[in-house]
């Protein structure tokens, strides 16, 4: 029997759009078992700014675990360092953990993937409205 290969996101994913479904997709291909780390309520606001989330955690939950490709979601609870998101990482020991170009934390997050012996990708950005840019175009900011 082999064993599992799992791909680990992350991210707030707050108004599902075109650029998380291409970015989920393209992860899950690198793996059979699709986990995706769910940013709390407070990290949101504190990571997009005052009115956000616009859906609650167990919403975004809801809206991910519709998705055919994602396997499993996990709610996390306010992270405030970066050693807490490192002990979650080590307990689900991905195989592969995907990131999208860009990201802020990139730097970081390789080197707790190096630290773990996951395998890095990097995902290209689609060049698609972000949930930021969705919300001003539709008045919600």
């Amino acid at each position: 029997m082999h064993s599992k290969l799992i791909v680990l996101v992350g991210g707030c994913f707050d108004f599902l759009h075109y650029g998380h479904i291409m970015f989920l997709t393209q992860a899950k291909t690198y793996g059979d078992h699709l986990v995706v780390l769910l940013e709390s309520d407070e990290k949101v606001k504190m990571l997009k700014g005052e009115g956000r989330p616009f859906h609650t955690q167990e919403q975004r939950k809801t809206m991910l675990e519709s998705l055919r490709v994602v396997d499993e979601v996990v709610m996390l609870p306010m992270m405030h360092s970066n050693e807490e998101y490192y002990s979650l990482i080590q307990k689900i020991a991905p195989t592969v953990i995907a990131f999208t170009e860009g990201d802020p934390k990139l730097e970081h997050k390789m080197k707790q993937t190096e630290m773990i012996g996951a395998r890095a990708i990097v995902i290209p950005s689609i060049h698609t409205p972000s949930t930021t840019k969705l919300a001003k175009l539709l008045s919600l900011e």
